[in-house]
C-alpha cells in the first residue's frame, strides 16, 4: 500500500514542478511583454508628436480644396450668364416682330435673371458685363414698348362719333381680344422688369404712360365735336328766351363721355393688374376731362352773361354731371372728384342765381314807370311764375344747391356771396328736405312779387278800386299757375297766403262800393206815428211809408235814389272798363251782389213809391238791379 501512494505523490509532485516551471516562464514572458509595451508606448508618443502636424495640415488642405471647388462652381455660374449673353443677344437684336413674341419675352426674362446674378456677384470684373446686359435689356424693353405703342395706335387710328352710339343706344367699341392678350403679355413683362432696370424711383411704368397718352388722345379726339356742340348750342337766338330743358348739347356730351369712359375701363382691366386700374384709367381720361372742364367754363361764362334766362342751363348741367359722376363712381370707382371739381364754377353760379332772381324780380317792379290803367296784370307776374314752374324741372340739382345754402340762404347778401362766405350750420343739415326748401324759396319769390306790386300800385294807380283789381288779377294768375303745374304739390301750404292776398285785393276793390251803399242807408224815427211796424205779413207798404214822410224827408229820399243811380252807374261802367281775369270778375261780381242786393232791396221796398213808378228817381226795381249786377260777371 505504501508503494502505490508514493507513486501517486511522485506524479503529483512532478506536475507541480511542471506547473511552477510554466509559471516561471509566464513571469518571464510577462516581463518581456511589459518591456515591449513600455517601448511601444514610448514609440507611440514619438510617432504622435511626429504625425500630429501632418494631420492638421491635411485637414486644412481638405477645407481649402472644398473652397476651391465652390469657387470654381461660382465662377462657372458667373460665367454662365456671360456665356448666355451671345445667344440672348441674337434673339433680342432680331426684335419682337421677327420672333415669336412669347419666345422674345422669355429671352428677355432670361436676360433679366442673368443680369440679376451678375449684380449679386458684385465682382468688379463683371461691371462691364452688367453694363452690356443692362443696355441689351433696355433695348429689348424699348422694342416691346414700340410694339405696345403700335398696337394701341392701330386701334386708335379712327376716332368714333359718340353721337351715333348714343342716338342708337349701341355699345361703344372695345379693343379686340387678341390685341388685349398681346398688350397684357407685354405689360406684364415690362411691369415686372421696370423696377429692376429703372435708375430711380419713378412712379408709373412706360406702358401705363404709353397707354394713357394714346388712348387718352383717342378719347379726347372722339369727344371734341360734342364739346364744341355743347358750347355752340348755348348761343341764343333770342336774348330774352328762357332756356328749355334738353336744348343744350351737354346732355349728349355727358352720355357720350360715359359710354366712352366705361368702354375704356373695360379695355384697361384685362391689360393691367388690379393695382394699376385706377391709375391708368384716371391718366387716360385726364385729357378728356380737361376739355370737359374747359367746355363747362365756357358754358358758365354764358350762363353768367344771361343769368336770368339761362340759369336753368346751370341747374341742368349740375344734374347731368352729378348723375355722370355717380354712374362712373359706381362702375369704376374713379373720376367722381374730378367731375365735381369741373362743375364747381357752375354750381357757384347757380347758388348765386337764386338770390339774383329774387333781386331781379324786385328791381324790375321798382323800375316800372307805369302800370296798366285798366287794372290788368303785368307780364312780370306771368314771367316770374313761369320761372318757378320751370324750376320744378330741376328739383334734384336745386334741392342739392338749396340744401348747401340752407333755408333762406338765397336771400340778399347770402346767395350772392355763397362762394366766399363761411358755411353755416344749415349748410350741414343732412336731414334737410330739398323740396321743402324749394317751396320756401318759391314762397319767398311770390311774397316778394306781390309785396312790390302792391307798393308800386299804391304809387302809380289812383283809387283803391283800381289797385284792388290790379292785385286780384295778379293773385289769380299766381294761383292758377300754381294749381296747373308741379308747383301745386310742393306749395300746398301757400294757399292761406294766396287767400289772404285775394281778400286784400277784394277789400280794396269794394272800397268804391261804399259810396252807393251809403246812399241806401236812411234814418227812421221811432217816435213818429204812421211808422210801419215790423213783422206782419212780411210785405212793406211803400206807399204808406212815403205818404208818412215829410216833404223834406221825401226830398232826401229822392236825392238818395238820384245819387245812388249816378254812383251805381258810374261803378258799373268802371267795373266793365277794368280788364279782369275771368275768375276775378266772377268773384268780385259776387261780392258786389252780396253787398248791394240786400241793401237796395230793402231801400227799394220802402221807398220805391217816391215817384209813383214814373222812373224819374227810382231807376231800378229789384229785378232790374239783380240783372244789372249779374251783368258784372
Amino acid at each position: 500500500m505504501v508503494a502505490p501512494r508514493k507513486g501517486a505523490f511522485a506524479e503529483e509532485s512532478a506536475e507541480v514542478e511542471v506547473l511552477f516551471a510554466n509559471m516561471e516562464k509566464m513571469k518571464s514572458l510577462t516581463k518581456k511583454i511589459q518591456g515591449s509595451l513600455n517601448r511601444l508606448e514610448t514609440s507611440g508618443k514619438t510617432v504622435q508628436e511626429a504625425i500630429g502636424p501632418i494631420y492638421g495640415n491635411t485637414q486644412k488642405l481638405q477645407v481649402m480644396n472644398s473652397n476651391v471647388d465652390r469657387i470654381i462652381d461660382a465662377i462657372d455660374r458667373i460665367r454662365a450668364p456671360l456665356d448666355q449673353t451671345n445667344r440672348e443677344e441674337r434673339i433680342i437684336r432680331a426684335g419682337p416682330r421677327k420672333t415669336n413674341l412669347q419666345d422674345y419675352i422669355a429671352s428677355l426674362d432670361r436676360t433679366t435673371v442673368a443680369l440679376s446674378d451678375l449684380k449679386r456677384s458684385n465682382l468688379r470684373s463683371n461691371q462691364q458685363a452688367v453694363a452690356e446686359l443692362s443696355t441689351l435689356l433696355k433695348m429689348g424693353t424699348k422694342q416691346l414698348e414700340d410694339v405696345f405703342r403700335d398696337i394701341l395706335r392701330e386701334g386708335a387710328l379712327r376716332t368714333v362719333e359718340p353721337l351715333e352710339y348714343v342716338a342708337k343706344n349701341n355699345p361703344f367699341p372695345l379693343i379686340a381680344q387678341d390685341r388685349l392678350s398681346t398688350l397684357r403679355l407685354i405689360n406684364t413683362h415690362i411691369s415686372n422688369s421696370f423696377a429692376q432696370i429703372s435708375q430711380s424711383d419713378v412712379s408709373g411704368t412706360p406702358t401705363q404712360k404709353i397707354y394713357a397718352d394714346i388712348r387718352g388722345d383717342y378719347l379726347a379726339s372722339s369727344l371734341r365735336n360734342l364739346a364744341t356742340a355743347s358750347v355752340s348750342t348755348a348761343k341764343k337766338v333770342s336774348v330774352d328766351a328762357i332756356y328749355k330743358p334738353g336744348t343744350n348739347g351737354i346732355g349728349t356730351y355727358a352720355r357720350g363721355m360715359e359710354g366712352l369712359f366705361l368702354a375704356e375701363y373695360e379695355n384697361v382691366c384685362p391689360i393691367f393688374s388690379r393695382e394699376e386700374w385706377g391709375t391708368v384709367y384716371s391718366m387716360t381720361c385726364q385729357l378728356s376731362l380737361k376739355e370737359f372742364d374747359r367746355a363747362l367754363r365756357e358754358l358758365n361764362g354764358h350762363i353768367q352773361r344771361h343769368l336770368m334766362t339761362d340759369c336753368f342751363l346751370g341747374y341742368e348741367i349740375i344734374d347731368i354731371v352729378q348723375t355722370l359722376s355717380l354712374r362712373l363712381e359706381t362702375k369704376t370707382g374713379e373720376l367722381k372728384q374730378l367731375l365735381q371739381e369741373a362743375v364747381k364754377p357752375i354750381r357757384e353760379t347757380s347758388k348765386a342765381s337764386l338770390g339774383r332772381l329774387l333781386e331781379d324780380t324786385r328791381a324790375r317792379i321798382q323800375t316800372l314807370v307805369a302800370l296798366p290803367m285798366d287794372g290788368a296784370s303785368v307780364p312780370i307776374t306771368t314771367e316770374t311764375m313761369a320761372r318757378l314752374q320751370n324750376m320744378t324741372n330741376y328739383l334734384p340739382p336745386l334741392s342739392s344747391i338749396m340744401t348747401s345754402l340752407g333755408d333762406g340762404g338765397w336771400s340778399a347778401g347770402s346767395a350772392t356771396s355763397s362762394s366766399t362766405s363761411l358755411p353755416t350750420m344749415k349748410s350741414f343739415d343732412v336731414g334737410a328736405d330739398g323740396k321743402k326748401l324749394f317751396a320756401h324759396y318759391a314762397s319767398d319769390t311770390i311774397d316778394t312779387l306781390l309785396q312790390n306790386l302792391e307798393s308800386k300800385s299804391r304809387m302809380l294807380l289812383k283809387g283803391k278800386s283800381l289797385q284792388g283789381v290790379f292785385i286780384a288779377n295778379n293773385v289769380a294768375i299766381i294761383d292758377r299757375m300754381i294749381k296747373s303745374s308741379e308747383l301745386a304739390p310742393l306749395m300746398g301750404g301757400y294757399g292761406n297766403k294766396i287767400e289772404s292776398w285775394r281778400k286784400k285785393g277784394t277789400a280794396m276793390y269794394l272800397e268804391a262800393w261804399r259810396e252807393p251803399s251809403g246812399h241806401l242807408l236812411d234814418v227812421q224815427y221811432t217816435n213818429r206815428s204812421g211808422r210801419p211796424h215790423s213783422g206782419g205779413a212780411g210785405a212793406t207798404d211803400s206807399a204808406a211809408i212815403v205818404k208818412g214822410l215829410s216833404s223834406k224827408d221825401k226830398d232826401a229820399i229822392k236825392e238818395k235814389f238820384k245819387n245812388f243811380n249816378t254812383s251805381f252807374d258810374d261803378l258799373m261802367a268802371r267795373h266793365k272798363s277794368f280788364k279782369m281775369d275771368r275768375d276775378v270778375r266772377t268773384q268780385l261780381a259776387k261780392e258786389v251782389q252780396t253787398i248791394m242786393e240786400p241793401l237796395y232791396g230793402r231801400f227799394w221796398d220802402r221807398y220805391h213809391e217816391i215817384d209813383k213808378g214814373k222812373g224819374k228817381y227810382v231807376k231800378y226795381d229789384r229785378n232790374q238791379l239783380s240783372t244789372a249786377l249779374r251783368g258784372l260777371e
